[in-house]
């Protein structure tokens, strides 16, 4: 599985995870900063790549609208401040619990049309 991280998460987590063997990438350097969620989903797809977002209300509603509409995305993963802080200190716990997410969903389409929420 690929990932896009969604602007608000760490500038460290996407590098440290390619140093780990992962296929990650931010919004930031993508240059998708500022990308409305509905264009942003459709980069992500495009390159492949499922989407984790603490964003979890607008994207909830497009991922409902997409599958009204037949439309096919890559995957997302929902965060919650609640459960998981995406501050300076949170980062290598978000770390651990996507590696943990991309190695049980390895294949690239594992999550298309698909979303789960990052669990401790």
């Amino acid at each position: 599985m690929k990932l896009l991280l969604d602007e608000h998460f760490h500038r460290n987590i996407a590098p440290q995870l390619r140093d780990r063997g992962h296929d990650v990438a931010s919004v930031t350097e993508e240059g998708l900063r500022g990308t409305p969620d509905d264009a942003l989903l459709e980069a992500a797809t495009a390159r492949g790549r499922a989407i984790v977002t603490n964003n979890v209300g607008d994207f909830a509603a497009l991922e409902r609208r997409w599958a009204a509409e037949g439309r096919t995305h890559a995957g997302l993963i929902y965060t919650s401040d609640a459960s998981l802080s995406r501050s300076a200190a949170g980062v290598g716990e978000v770390i651990r619990r996507l590696e943990r997410e991309l190695n049980r969903h390895a294949a690239d389409d594992a999550l298309v049309n698909t979303s789960i929420w990052l669990a401790g």
